[in-house]
């Protein structure tokens, strides 16, 4: 399994030669629309994300030791961003999503590119998942 930092280089490395953000904004739409459907079963008032302006689901379970990540959005571009952090997070365990610095967000230049309410939106989704890490985290100690 490869470690956070090396699943958030594969997405700084695929998004080096899109210069255009229009490139990007339709890469990341891509990348969303490739994400399995989340099972309507886990697309509850429990799993949406408070803080994203559009809907955003995300179902988080312990497996073997580590976070299973799922999730949707009825948005398009927010569907691609919350993509890249289950595509980074998924299958790490918990430890390792608490102590993990999210550079990649930087590094694509996400932050700069997005509308304050979307910002906000991306900050809830990793505060959504570094939650259910902590969570886990804190019932193994248990």
């Amino acid at each position: 399994m490869a470690t956070i930092n090396e699943l958030q280089d594969e997405i700084i490395e695929e998004f080096e030669g899109l210069d255009d953000w229009m490139d990007r904004y339709a890469y990341i739409i891509d990348l969303g629309n490739a994400m399995p459907a989340l099972d309507e079963q886990y697309k509850t008032p429990d799993n949406l994300i408070d803080g994203c302006q559009s809907r955003v689901w995300l179902q988080a379970d312990m497996v073997d030791g580590t976070l299973k990540l799922q999730a949707d959005s009825d948005a398009l571009i927010v569907k691609g961003i919350v993509s890249m952090l289950v595509r980074v997070l998924d299958g790490q365990p918990p430890h390792d999503i608490l102590e993990a610095d999210l550079y990649f967000i930087d590094r694509i230049g996400l932050h700069d590119h997005l509308s304050p309410t979307r910002s906000n939106g991306l900050v809830a989704m990793v505060k959504k998942i570094r939650s259910y890490a902590l969570a886990y985290t804190m019932a193994d100690n248990a």
